[in-house]
């Protein structure tokens, strides 16, 4: 909705606001977000001819609210912001909690005065239930930045009012601490107030989370300095820091409610122990979940981490592979010449496994990099049935060479030492079976040797002879 032409504006709005107070809700009124609005505040049993907002906090109560608050540290910054910019300007700031409640304001003395009349002032609360639709109980209800100008207010007494209201998330929780909200009267405050209260409580979210990654580091380095296994850490809300590299926490636990014992997800319990500022986790962790690589034969490759499913490109899962097959880790230097030769470069490996880390939620550890979690791979359990010399089981295990497609040197010589063991194995001691598995190899396919044995070993009338007959004597 523009309000370039704030007369014919007011207007347009006059006419749908007494609709809306005789009990209609006009289709074709303000802007939809208003319209939501204000079917949320009737559906609330507000008055549109209500007073002022009501007093939740007197003078003493109000002061040990704003001390815990974890907007608290943040105001000199929302104040400054828009003080700096002229927001506060012939009008007033107020910053609320979750509630809507008015725990600072700041602003120009007169207007301020005007303000106290309908309660927008410390200790009095405007949710949309109780004071329908405003700049602060609408961006509190919707989480996202609003003006309310005018008429678009429920309350005939706000009539005067315009504001402007964005609300304050948590970066830790993502849980909705309060709103920042510049009002004015209704001729003074431009709709594109509304872009600098926004970016104002930015600037707040930026200052919360800087904060948190400090009181993070804070805690690392008193862990870091604990001896032998201390435990998981997890910061007083339940986030893991530190001590799970395999990511069987998750990201984030639920804390007990009260106690000190902790339910984990496969049913046994841990013990969670205050620690500095936030708590550790000791006792019995989940096991780490299975890394499970499927890289032999011509489909592509995946990757399974427990019963979750990792789609993978061929660089990443060149580099699984590379990390599988040297289990004492490789630096990003070792890396880079294993899969491009002299012409790596180290600073592209750290790239990718850095985007390779994310995705596996720290089952790659860094110095040198290394697989942290169980390994289940095909291509060494081929090794492993070769070094046994168990054909059936490595017939049913080799469907075919390592990642085709791969171009690594390191990755092609070992492709294609474990082609020709399997292959001269399954030729030595491989039953008829054994060999018709080979044969469904991309290499195996064309294999006269292997057709050969197979058309020789097997009866006439036998499905497998007759297919190996079929390719020998095809053009």
């Amino acid at each position: 909705m523009s309000y370039a032409d704030l007369d014919a504006c007011s207007g347009r709005l006059r006419q749908a606001y007494e609709r809306m107070a005789s009990g209609e809700i006009p289709p074709d009124g303000p802007r939809q977000l208003i319209i939501a609005s204000w079917r949320r505040s009737i559906d609330a049993g507000v008055d549109p001819q209500g007073g002022p907002a009501p007093l939740v906090y007197n003078a003493s109560d109000i002061a040990g609210v704003r001390d815990s608050h974890p907007l608290r540290p943040v105001l000199p910054l929302l104040a400054q912001t828009l003080t700096a910019t002229g927001g506060l300007s012939e009008h007033v700031m107020v910053v609320t909690d979750s509630e809507g409640r008015i725990l600072w304001r700041d602003g120009d003395h007169r207007v301020m005065r005007h303000a106290d009349r309908v309660g927008l002032a410390d200790g009095h609360q405007w949710a949309e239930s109780r004071m329908g639709t405003n700049g602060i109980g609408t961006t509190l209800a919707t989480r996202r930045p609003v003006h309310v100008y005018s008429e678009e207010h429920v309350m005939r007494l706000l009539h005067v009012w315009s504001c402007s209201a964005a609300p304050i998330v948590d970066p830790d929780t993502g849980a909705l601490l309060g709103c920042v909200d510049v009002s004015g009267t209704a001729p003074s405050l431009h709709p594109a107030t509304v872009a600098l209260v926004s970016a104002a409580a930015k600037l707040a979210e930026s200052r919360l989370a800087l904060r948190m990654h400090e009181r993070d580091a804070r805690l690392r380095r008193r862990f870091d300095a604990l001896r032998g296994r201390p435990g998981i850490l997890l910061s007083a809300t339940g986030r893991v820091i530190a001590g799970d590299p395999a990511g069987v926490l998750g990201d984030r636990v639920h804390l007990p409610a009260s106690g000190e014992r902790m339910p984990l997800r496969d049913g046994r319990v841990a013990v969670l122990e205050p620690f500095a500022d936030g708590y550790l986790v000791h006792g019995a962790p989940p096991a780490a979940p299975t890394l499970t690589l499927k890289f032999l034969g011509d489909g592509r490759p995946t990757t399974t981490i427990g019963e979750r499913r990792l789609p993978v490109s061929l660089r990443h899962a060149e580099i699984l592979a590379l990390l599988a097959l040297h289990p004492r880790g490789l630096t990003a230097e070792q890396l880079s010449f294993h899969l491009y030769g002299d012409e790596g470069n180290p600073a592209t490996i750290r790239a990718e496994i850095h985007r390779l880390r994310g995705r596996l939620r720290g089952n790659i550890t860094a110095k040198p990099y290394r697989l942290t979690s169980p390994i289940d791979c095909d291509f060494l359990q081929a090794r492993q049935f070769l070094a046994a010399d168990d054909p059936a089981a490595l017939a049913r295990t080799y469907t075919g060479p390592l990642l085709p497609r791969s171009e690594s040197p390191e990755i092609r010589r070992e492709r294609d030492e474990l082609e020709v063991q399997v292959r001269t194995r399954l030729l030595l001691s491989g039953s008829p079976g054994d060999l018709w598995s080979y044969a469904q190899t991309a290499n195996g396919r064309e294999d006269f040797e292997i057709l050969e044995r197979l058309a020789e070993s097997l009866p006439p009338t036998d499905h497998r002879a007759a297919a190996a007959h079929a390719r020998l004597t095809a053009d």
